[in-house]
């Protein structure tokens, strides 16, 4: 690259400060990483429901243990009679290829529910070796996959 040339990740400058902050502000107030959602539920008192919004076939092969399985399509007729609207929900669905938990997240704020999607879902949860729970009341763990987490660290530490 010449003296003169602009870089392809610059060819868009980067926003001004005070936008880029509103930004990555808004970003955190809709979104949670499975790393902080795990620490949150180990404490004991998280302060949040986490739905699991898939499909029956999809919490049968596993799920966050302590999660709450409300299918997307049934959170119309039941949400009101799972959840208390004074408590946040965190929603969660596959992994980043998936809208569902993004879907589950606009029904539950159209019901008037506070709500935060669980970014990565499922998918994150298990690569980075993150309890999964199992119909049958069992719980595993997949080796933490090196490229989402630091092998023998409970968290990114970011």
């Amino acid at each position: 690259m010449t003296k003169n040339q602009i870089s392809a990740p610059l060819r868009v400058p980067p926003a001004a400060p005070a936008e880029a902050a509103a930004f990555f502000a808004a970003r955190l107030a809709f979104q949670a990483d499975v790393s902080d959602v795990h620490s949150a539920l180990e404490s004991g008192d998280p302060g949040f429901v986490l739905i699991d919004s898939r499909a029956d076939a999809a919490w049968a092969q596993g799920h966050v243990p302590g999660a709450v399985h409300l299918p997307t399509a049934d959170i119309p007729a039941r949400a009101a009679k799972l959840l208390d609207p004074a408590v946040p929900v965190i929603t969660y669905c596959w992994g980043p290829g998936c809208d569902g938990a993004t879907r589950a997240a606009l029904a539950l704020a159209r019901l008037g529910f506070q709500v935060k999607e669980m970014i990565g879902g499922i998918e994150y949860w298990t690569r980075e070796g993150l309890p999964v729970a199992d119909t049958d009341g069992g719980v595993r763990r997949a080796p933490v996959d090196p490229l989402t987490a630091p092998p023998g660290s409970p968290d990114c530490a970011c």
